[in-house]
């Protein structure tokens, strides 16, 4: 019987991605805690497979060839996933070209724009005292989101899904769509409200989204261990070996 997959996660978006591709292709898979915010993502063992140290990432022992392959970037991963379970990334190419768009248009665009977002208004303000440092960047990101959600809303006016069909693209992106913590609202978005449900109602969405939830914490809180949380995960800087 083959070995399952081993998901190097934490309950983030960025990992959400990868738990919803596996239970969305049925494959088997064992769920490797990494807490990032208690700095286990320096660890030397997880650098090995991840050198960006970052998760989520993946080791499959049954990669090419029979033998493991590891590998990082959710991205990278979930094109691994599709080709590996033949399911939501398409072959032929001009419909594998719609999908690889607008999953990199999540990776390029929609998550770090998202992320900054989440920074300036969740994180930034517990840790600047004057608010008016941050006040272009609250303005920037919450905007930028704003526009990227237009895009989004626009492409589904006349489609379900990202690609077409339910794909890559769309497990890529629905988790980056959090209207309260990034300052929308989805009146103005009624395609992408309706996209947002449709992908929310599936079971493996439900379940992939759920993975962990019990453990994550709030870096944006106050009290020491989400200061502490914050230093480690804001803090960062180049790590010579």
């Amino acid at each position: 019987m083959t070995a399952p997959i081993q998901l190097w996660y934490w309950p983030t978006p960025n990992g959400w991605k990868v738990s919803i591709a596996l239970e969305e292709m049925a494959l088997p898979y064992e769920v490797k805690p990494l807490d990032i915010g208690v700095g286990e993502q320096f660890d030397p063992a997880f650098q090995a497979i991840s050198p960006n140290g970052r998760m989520p990432a993946i080791v499959d022992p049954a990669g090419p060839g029979g033998e493991p392959i590891s590998i990082f970037e959710s991205g990278a991963i979930l094109q691994y996933l599709g080709n590996k379970s033949g399911r939501f990334y398409p072959t032929e190419t001009r419909a594998r070209v719609e999908v690889d768009q607008w999953l990199f248009w999540q990776v390029g665009g929609l998550g770090p724009m998202a992320g900054q977002t989440h920074h300036f208004r969740q994180y930034a303000p517990a840790m600047i005292r004057d608010q008016r440092q941050i006040a272009y960047g609250v303005r920037r990101y919450t905007n930028e989101t704003h526009r990227l959600y237009g895009v989004m809303d626009r492409r589904l006016q006349d489609r379900e899904y990202l690609a077409g069909d339910y794909s890559i693209a769309d497990m890529a992106a629905w988790p980056w769509i959090l209207p309260k913590l990034q300052g929308q609202t989805l009146d103005e978005f009624p395609n992408l409200a309706a996209w947002l449900e449709r992908v929310g109602a599936r079971p493996a969405v439900k379940i992939g989204r759920a993975l962990l939830e019990d453990r994550r914490g709030n870096a944006g809180a106050s009290g020491k261990d989400s200061e502490a949380a914050r230093a480690i995960l804001f803090g960062q800087r180049a790590r010579k070996s």
